[in-house]
């Protein structure tokens, strides 16, 4: 979903919604002990950072002015403080318009280099995640790790396949999963849909996606109202499974070549460490077909 408030933009949207999350002392200007009438920056003393005339900004955040030259962009994304994924967003959702009907992009399909490049891990839990965070594919470990609970097969069925942010707000398994850790992850993952909303504002999945969101997580909601983004790189979490016990794990991901979109997420863990031990207990129930009569030990052993 990419509604937007009538007489705004996306890009407006983002602009006035990260000025309202700013304060004068975040940035080094001066307040006064003046009393606001509402959060954040005023659009002045962003337009003054940035350099640009303050009727200039306001058209921006109104939807009244397109085409922003990339040096007015940067010169936003510092005024607002903005790191290298949100300034990306930034300049994605000004030339959301130039984008519109551009071509579809293909359905996203797992090919026989994506398998070799996921086989290459081993025995490390590993998933083919695609633009909108729908799982293409995993390896048994990715399965008994993420998912256990569903179908092995279930990424084949290119309709329903399980989509991580759906699994994060509205499986109960996953939330589980993450433990503690589980805002965090709730966070990252609302980020990565506002950058993928960024890249293609039009994909009618992905906005549909995020209205079944909205309507089933008040969380969802209101980590969507922050406008916050996140990049796709590495994330440490504690994990919590309900065969091997806790885990302090690892989530590389990375770009498949000449897969636009598609990402493949591999799990680590210390080397030596429980959690090392753990990731390795549940590889071998996986592999074995014995996950259901294993039982978590007091103490993880190292294996």
């Amino acid at each position: 979903m990419n509604a937007t408030t009538p007489g705004t933009s996306a890009l407006g949207e983002f602009l006035s919604t990260r000025r309202a999350q700013l304060t004068p002392a975040d940035l080094g200007l001066p307040d006064y002990g003046d009393q606001r009438r509402v959060p954040g920056l005023r659009r002045e003393e962003v337009a003054q950072l940035a350099g640009v005339s303050a009727a200039y900004y306001t058209r921006l955040e109104r939807g009244a002015s397109r085409g922003a030259s990339p040096q007015v962009l940067d010169a936003l994304a510092t005024a607002l403080g903005l790191d290298e994924a949100e300034r990306r967003h930034l300049h994605g959702l000004s030339g959301g318009g130039r984008r519109r009907g551009a071509r579809r992009r293909p359905a996203e399909q797992v090919t026989a280099a994506m398998r070799q490049l996921m086989a290459t891990f081993g025995e490390a839990p590993a998933i083919l995640l695609g633009r909108r965070s729908d799982v293409l594919a995993w390896n048994r470990s990715g399965h008994a790790l993420f998912a256990g609970h569903l179908d092995f097969d279930s990424p084949d069925q290119t309709v329903e396949r399980p989509n991580t942010a759906r699994l994060v707000f509205l499986d109960a398994h996953t939330r589980e999963l993450y433990d503690a850790d589980w805002p965090r992850k709730a966070r990252d993952v609302v980020g990565k849909l506002r950058a993928a909303v960024g890249e293609d504002p039009d994909d009618p999945r992905l906005a549909s996606l995020i209205g079944e969101l909205t309507m089933g997580s008040a969380q969802f909601a209101a980590l969507w109202a922050e406008h916050r983004v996140r990049a796709w790189d590495l994330a440490e979490y504690r994990m919590h499974h309900p065969l091997v016990g806790a885990m302090d794990v690892l989530q590389h991901s990375m770009p498949v070549p000449r897969a636009a979109g598609v990402r493949l997420v591999v799990v680590t863990a210390e080397p030596g460490s429980d959690s090392q031990a753990a990731l390795r207990l549940l590889a071998h129930a996986a592999h074995t077909d014995t996950a259901e009569t294993v039982t978590a030990p007091a103490v993880t052993p190292r294996i």
